[in-house]
């Protein structure tokens, strides 16, 4: 499976790492030079949750981030899954 909340969408972003070098400014040096850039990935803090789906008794899993489970307390479970099945989601 893809590194995807299913309900938010987040996914992973890229942005990139940088070695500094020297000495701050504040401590008599000459400053701190970017001496290296690399590539990384900002990863989603996912989670793989079982909620109990009352409404056809069973249990239903999700991949999601952990925002998610919150906009899931507050407007409830039956609402989100409505939701994602109108967008064309499998459950």
């Amino acid at each position: 499976m893809s590194k995807r909340c299913q309900v938010t969408g987040k996914k992973p972003s890229r942005g990139k790492s940088y070695s500094i070098r020297g000495i701050a400014k504040k401590k008599k040096g000459i400053g701190l030079n970017v001496t290296g850039t690399v590539k990384r990935r900002f990863l989603p803090n996912l989670v793989k949750k079982r909620f109990w789906f009352s409404e056809e008794n069973r249990f239903i899993t999700l991949k999601l981030s952990t925002s998610a489970m919150r906009t899931i307390d507050r407007r409830g479970l039956a609402t989100v899954i409505r939701e994602l099945r109108a967008k064309g989601q499998k459950i």
